[in-house]
């Protein structure tokens, strides 16, 4: 995919999580503007496990809603993750179609205590993770991935006899703990189970890659391959790998928010190039939507820019990436340098606990334990030269001086404009989990809630 299109080396998430970045992307907006997070702590992660209350407010326009405007059909095959009670729903927010589930496939559950996540197909739930659907943790098999495989092929199949323009938002997550992966790929890579979910990912796409190619619709079908967060290090990297980069998934170092990302599109993109351009995930909202015809809505501030330009013509947009952790911007980003005003990983207590979201990466001053504010002096790394972030400028430096000079009037610029959303993700309650979600009567999987209870959620981190 990437020899036949564009690779951005230089494309970040919006948030070192999954629900938050998911939210971005289909919003085109920050997680602090569309309320992906919490107030409940500082520079806490925050995301939508069942018992979460919030989702995805109805003031946010999504991109398969604006992209009806251009008479397309959408699909999400795969994890939601933007709320899982109805009034969240997918169907609800623009998509015409729906397989998948509205959380992350933990479990088992025993159904008492905690119900076992939904799986829906549209309106209604089709059965349960662990149930109809099992993911076996001792040998790590699952048919997954080849279900959500064979969902995508036949939406797009449809929709190309239809003739309808189509939005096909594929968000599997076999590299999501636990990881999991179909038979014939279980035990064909050298990197465990994690290797061998990334082999089946990389058969399917070139799958649907295929199907593009056999139905002669490459030439007006974009495709754009990326993740929601770096790989998880938790303990030790021996199966996600960040490469160069500092630390994983839940920081805001690069091994936290840098991302794979591939553009395809033949006949429009050059094979085989590279750009430099900084790209973020809420750009597809916007680059989508150009992509259709349509402008983005001007009611509201829209973080992700239009790559066509980068992507077609060569261009390079200068821009800055904001880097937030919770309700705290932690970092920016403007050319190859990037400033750090908070610094955290984790706890001591959680660290103790062998919880290590940087295992074998320890810098000083840098990969800290507690929360260290240099919002009078931030700590800045030319990326360029130190991917790793080790390696800070020298604070008297003529270089460190200049850059804190560029930088401060666009934070300064982005804090002062800056309105934050309502937050979504303050508030949990038992009985608001996946006890009886909407087509539960025909299973006879309906179970009884326990008494509502709304409480602060606790995010340790």
């Amino acid at each position: 995919m990437a020899a036949e299109g564009m690779l951005f080396p230089n494309f970040y998430t919006a948030n070192p999580l999954c629900s938050p970045s998911r939210a971005a992307l289909l919003t085109g907006r920050l997680p602090i503007r569309n309320g992906f997070y919490t107030t409940n702590g500082h520079a806490r992660n925050a995301y939508t496990p069942q018992e979460v209350v919030g989702g995805i407010p109805d003031t946010e326009l999504l991109l398969p809603e604006l992209l009806k405007g251009a008479g397309y059909v959408s699909k999400i095959v795969g994890k939601w993750h933007l709320g899982h009670r109805p009034r969240f729903h997918p169907l609800k927010h623009g998509f015409d179609e729906w397989f998948g589930s509205p959380n992350c496939h933990f479990g088992p559950y025993d159904n008492r205590a905690r119900p076992n996540i939904p799986v829906y197909r549209d309106w209604e739930m089709v059965g349960r993770f662990y149930e109809e659907f099992p993911i076996n943790h001792k040998t790590g098999e699952a048919n997954l991935t080849q279900i959500y495989l064979q969902e995508a092929l036949d939406f797009i199949k449809r929709q190309q006899a239809a003739q309808h323009p189509f939005f096909l938002y594929w968000a599997i997550d076999a590299t999501h703990a636990p990881v999991y992966a179909s038979k014939p790929f279980l035990g064909t890579s050298q990197r465990g189970r994690y290797g061998d979910a990334v082999r089946e990912i990389d058969d399917s796409v070139g799958k649907i890659l295929n199907l593009l190619q056999d139905l002669r619709i490459v030439e007006n079908t974009f495709v754009f391959f990326t993740s929601d967060n770096g790989a998880a290090l938790i303990s030790a990297p021996k199966e996600g790998n960040n490469g160069p980069f500092l630390c994983g998934k839940q920081t805001t170092f690069e091994g936290g928010m840098r991302e794979p990302a591939i553009a395809w599109w033949p006949g429009h993109i050059p094979a085989g190039q590279v750009s430099h351009q900084l790209g973020s995930i809420m750009d597809l909202f916007t680059t989508s939507l150009s992509l259709a015809g349509l402008e983005p809505p001007s009611d509201r501030v829209i973080d992700g820019l239009d790559l066509l330009p980068a992507m077609l013509q060569g261009q390079l947009m200068e821009r800055p990436i904001f880097y937030y952790r919770g309700n705290t911007l932690m970092a920016v980003t403007l050319g190859q340098y990037k400033a750090h005003f908070w610094t955290w990983t984790n706890s001591w207590e959680e660290f103790r606990q062998g919880i290590d979201f940087c295992p074998g990466q320890n810098v000083s001053g840098v990969t800290t334990h507690t929360q260290e504010e240099h919002t009078k002096l931030p700590l800045i790394f030319h990326l360029g030269r130190d991917p790793g972030e080790r390696y800070p400028l020298s604070f008297a430096s003529t270089e460190y001086l200049n850059v804190l000079d560029r930088i401060t009037p666009v934070v300064q610029q982005h804090q002062e404009a800056l309105v934050p959303g309502q937050p979504q993700l303050n508030v949990c309650n038992q009985a608001v989990m996946n006890w009886a979600p909407p087509g539960c009567e025909k299973l006879g999987k309906c179970l009884t809630p326990p008494e509502s209870v709304p409480e602060k959620c606790s995010w340790p981190h």
